[in-house]
């Protein structure tokens, strides 16, 4: 999918800003929370902030992810209000600190996982970036769904939530790899922990981006 992204939301470009993406069962959070180690070894301020949050919106879609999801236009909706308090609650403190913010999934899952129940993924982008900054680096995790299902249904003794039904996943999957965005690095979520979190951190050095 290519990239024609709206009017960029402004920010102070003193902070970074990493989202890191990708299907369920891909390791994010692990890869999220080495990643804010490194950058407080090297002396910046580095905060993980998942999504949807912990705030009024985010526990409302946390709550319909286990008993029944809204239709897709309210659970839009629904995101684009738990993003909008993200921001300003939690995002731009940190990064006009100069700080870094690591987002545990940010508004190109919304594009993946909204646009995998029939929204336009652009209209989603579109919506987000009028409220949201965009980020300076995305790093989107690739694992094959059969893999991702395997490793929940490991974790989890319930077994998958109402959003990692198989074939739900493969259309959510195919939006994130029609994505081709100049901020998208790609991972491969199939080799070890250790191997993933050396090429993010190779990645940030490519891109020139201070960690001290």
């Amino acid at each position: 999918m290519a990239d024609t992204p709206s009017t960029k939301f402004q920010r102070n470009d003193a902070g970074l800003l990493i989202a890191v993406e990708g299907i369920d069962g891909t390791g994010k959070s692990t890869q999220c929370a080495m990643l804010a180690e490194w950058f407080e070894a090297g002396g910046r301020e580095a905060r993980v902030l998942p999504e949807p949050t912990r705030g009024p919106y985010g526990m409302e879609l946390r709550r319909r992810a286990r008993e029944g999801r809204l239709d897709p236009r309210a659970e839009f909706e629904l995101f684009l209000e738990d993003r909008a308090w993200n921001v300003e609650t939690n995002i731009m403190p940190v990064l006009d600190r100069g700080g870094v913010v690591i987002l545990d999934r940010y508004y190109i899952s919304s594009m993946a996982y909204q646009g995998a129940r029939g929204l336009d993924p652009m209209e989603i982008q579109v919506a987000n970036e009028r409220i949201a900054p965009r980020p300076d680096i995305v790093f989107l995790l690739m694992l094959s769904v059969d893999e991702a299902l395997d490793r929940i249904h490991g974790r989890d003794e319930h077994g998958p939530n109402l959003y990692e039904d198989r074939a739900y996943q493969e259309n959510v999957a195919a939006i994130f790899d029609s994505l081709n965005w100049i901020e998208i690095e790609r991972i491969d979520a199939a080799q070890p922990v250790d191997e993933m979190q050396k090429e993010m951190r190779v990645a940030v050095w490519k891109r020139k981006t201070s960690v001290t």
